[in-house]
């Protein structure tokens, strides 16, 4: 196994058919077919999955493409170093992070990297809590924002941020706002985020609502909480698409649950536009930065620490992300 096997690869992967990698890399498609299942044989697993219409990949196959473009940019990166002098922390940090969460603080926090440490390329891992617990597990990510996890073996884990949960939906009758608590729509705490009004969570529960299924954090969150008030949530939709179930709740299909670093995603001050905190109890969803325990983050790792820390802190203070930072400042 070599650097151009995995550089042919990852273009057959990204282009979708050995004919079109092929054409890209100019060279011949036999030679590329071939160089393909040589990878293949070497690693004793199938990387695609072909068919008539083209190439996708397999398990083992995503999981290459995540490793190789990892080594390729390291690769990249000593030849650089070699030909010049150091200049500030280099190298390449993964960091894993719900993807709710990756949508509000990751733009920021790369933008900001590129600026001050353009020598450190990080890779980014989104995906559902529970498999970004799995990749810190595994050690394929060097940082992970873990959801309501306090304490994992294996790992170094802290409080970084704790943020409130919210009803939001189209009130198109305005029958939702006699519900609500005090609270103004719309006004704005001083240097902070917006001031919302409060919805108890027993009534919420009695609304159209539109959920992902169980398997996600924030149902199983919801699901607990009416167990224990002894309520029956009035589910209407059911759906493991984010993106569904934002063309449902914007369509006016029902309410949905969602954590405060996700309100963006709605349509903003549209009129009817219901965005409550719920209350009695109060929902919360706490992240914790964790690192691999017995290991001492190199220098490009503390950067990407810092930088998180610094801009999840700058958010809460412009009231971007109605949250409470609960680190110590320090990376």
């Amino acid at each position: 196994m070599d650097l151009r096997s995995l550089r042919y690869f990852i273009a057959v992967l990204e282009a979708g058919s050995l004919s079109r990698a092929a054409a890209s890399l100019y060279v011949a498609q036999p030679a590329l077919t071939a160089q393909i299942k040589k990878l293949e044989a070497e690693l004793g697993t199938q990387l695609f999955d072909r068919s008539h219409v083209g190439v996708t990949p397999t398990a083992a196959g995503l999981q290459l493409y995540q490793d190789a473009r990892r080594l390729l940019s390291d690769a990249a990166a000593m030849r650089e170093r070699l030909q010049r002098a150091p200049d500030g922390p280099e190298g390449s940090v993964t960091v894993a992070v719900p993807f709710l969460l990756a949508s509000l603080l990751l733009g920021p926090v790369l933008t900001r990297l590129k600026q001050s440490h353009p020598r450190i390329r990080v890779f980014v891992i989104d995906d559902l809590s529970l498999m970004v617990r799995k990749a810190m597990v595994d050690r394929r990510a060097d940082i992970g924002l873990l959801v309501d996890t306090a304490s994992v073996e294996g790992l170094d884990v802290r409080p970084f941020v704790r943020e409130g949960m919210f009803l939001c939906g189209f009130d198109a009758r305005g029958e939702v706002a006699a519900l609500l608590g005090k609270g103004t729509k719309g006004g704005r705490a001083k240097k902070g985020a917006p001031v919302r009004p409060t919805v108890p969570f027993a009534h919420a529960a009695n609304l159209p609502l539109v959920l992902q299924s169980r398997r996600f954090s924030i149902r199983q969150r919801v699901e607990a909480t009416a167990e224990t008030l002894g309520v029956e949530l009035n589910v209407v939709h059911e759906h493991d698409s984010a993106r569904v179930l934002r063309s449902l709740y914007l369509a006016g299909a029902g309410f949905t649950v969602t954590p405060a670093c996700a309100i963006a995603d709605g349509p903003g001050e549209q009129p009817n536009w219901l965005i409550a905190r719920i209350v009695e109890p109060e929902l919360v969803r706490t992240y914790h930065l964790a690192t691999p325990a017995g290991k001492v983050p190199d220098a490009a790792t503390q950067v990407v620490m810092q930088v998180l820390a610094d801009e999840a802190r700058s958010m809460i203070a412009l009231g971007r992300w109605d949250a409470q930072f609960l680190g110590d400042g320090k990376a």
